[in-house]
């Protein structure tokens, strides 16, 4: 057992205060720095199962003194359009589950995401201090130090005296920063069994946290056109750059037809030897909604556009993907469960504000499932998504203690759910 697992495991005297819970959590955090480091260094981009694996291996060794199951799961390939519209397959690392005392009155759902955006080819790979407070480093906020965040919050809870009034469930996914497709089924499991849930994505740089999400959905447009001679014979080919130049003007003029739905053209490829008409061309575009009707609009605006296309003669178009993850609407339990943990800041001197964003992440997928649940309660960071992305190392502890208030509350009855 490692010195920080050693930290957090169970068999210590159970707290007797809230102060004992700071005081300790205070203490535990700082030991975590070199943790967080480390897991940065390590890289698990979407599409590095190794690395992603080798992430939730060291993960698991600091939550596994807690948890009566340990789940290794290994989800489907992750399915996608390549540059000449063949579809293929890549591997995900395993999802990890763990469970403690499923026969508990009161059920919470804990997850956080292994994989970060930055693939193993990206030149930002290791971590760095900006100033003794500020690190900057692949998935420092977005989402291992949120997942240090949590197992703190666990490993003060499994020092309560009363942690027997509380079971909890923790998903690791591998593929969250590609839309959760192959780990939807077991976030849709995890809403089915549990009271609550609590995702540790990142704070907004100023502290506050998500209330309602847009929903997203990503879409792929594979043009089969002709070819023909560029010179010789050029009206005999059918130019699949030309056509999806066409759909990718109309699709971007969706934008601004109904409030809050944005459609951006995120990539395009096709074409090759300039003298060659060419007779293929890719167009992938993401979508965000703000209300479910969205959906129903975007898909009839699509299949008008596409059957329009493909009437033109010589042409064939095929679509892929869709919606992934629907809105996040603020329910009456979520609004519930940000009351209380606006409670727990303010005991702690924060003034937590909850607002809209235009980003999504799994906790729309709990919502849409009918699990309440507030999504950001990892470490407060920011520029994520890009070499720039950094976090307030001293917020560990601040976000810790913010989820065990909420925790031990709920296990000794000072707050009360449902």
């Amino acid at each position: 057992m490692t010195t920080i697992s050693k930290l957090l495991a169970t068999g210590n005297p159970d707290f007797d205060s809230v102060a004992d819970v700071d005081v300790w959590i205070d203490s535990a955090a700082s030991s975590l720095r070199d943790e967080l480091i480390a897991l940065s260094n390590q890289n698990s981009g979407s599409f590095n199962p190794d690395g992603v694996n080798a992430t939730g291996a060291r993960l698991s060794a600091l939550l596994i003194p807690f948890a009566a199951t340990v789940e290794k799961i290994t989800l489907p390939d992750y399915v996608s359009t390549g540059d000449r519209g063949e579809r293929g397959s890549r591997p995900l690392g395993q999802a990890v589950r763990l469970r403690q005392r499923p026969d508990a009155p009161l059920q919470i759902f804990l997850g956080g995401h292994l994989d970060t955006v930055f693939a193993i080819q990206h030149p930002f790979q290791e971590a760095r201090h900006l100033s003794d407070d500020v690190l900057n480093g692949p998935g420092v906020a977005d989402l291992k130090g949120g997942l240090l965040v949590m197992t703190l919050a666990l490993a003060a809870l499994e020092r309560s005296p009363h942690r027997d009034r509380i079971g909890w469930e923790v998903l690791m996914n591998p593929d969250e920063e590609i839309g959760s497709q192959a780990s939807a089924p077991l976030l849709r499991e995890a809403a089915s069994r549990n009271h609550l849930g609590l995702i540790f994505e990142p704070a907004y740089p100023d502290g506050g946290l998500a209330s309602a999400r847009k929903g997203s959905g990503n879409f792929d447009l594979v043009i089969e056109g002709r070819a023909a001679h560029a010179g010789r014979n050029p009206e005999d080919g059918r130019n699949a750059i030309a056509l999806a130049s066409e759909l990718a003007l109309a699709l971007h003029r969706l934008n601004g037809q109904r409030p809050g739905l944005t459609l951006n053209l995120g990539y395009t490829h096709g074409g090759g030897a300039l003298n060659i008409v060419p007779d293929r061309a890719v167009l992938k575009f993401n979508v965000r909604t703000s209300v479910p009707e969205d959906e129903c609009w975007l898909e009839e605006q699509l299949d008008l556009l596409l059957t329009r296309a493909n009437d033109r003669e010589g042409f064939k178009l095929s679509r892929f993907g869709g919606f992934t993850r629907p809105p996040k609407i603020v329910s009456a339990g979520t609004a519930r469960l940000q009351s209380l943990l606006g409670d727990c800041g303010r005991e702690l001197g924060l003034d937590l504000q909850f607002r809209p964003t235009g980003g999504c992440c799994d906790g729309n997928n709990l919502a849409a499932a009918g699990l309440a649940n507030v999504d950001n309660l990892g470490v407060v960071g920011g520029d994520i998504h890009s070499d720039r992305e950094w976090m307030r190392f001293s917020s560990l502890a601040e976000r810790a203690k913010l989820s065990a208030r909420l925790l031990l509350g709920l296990a000794d009855g000072s707050r009360s759910w449902g």
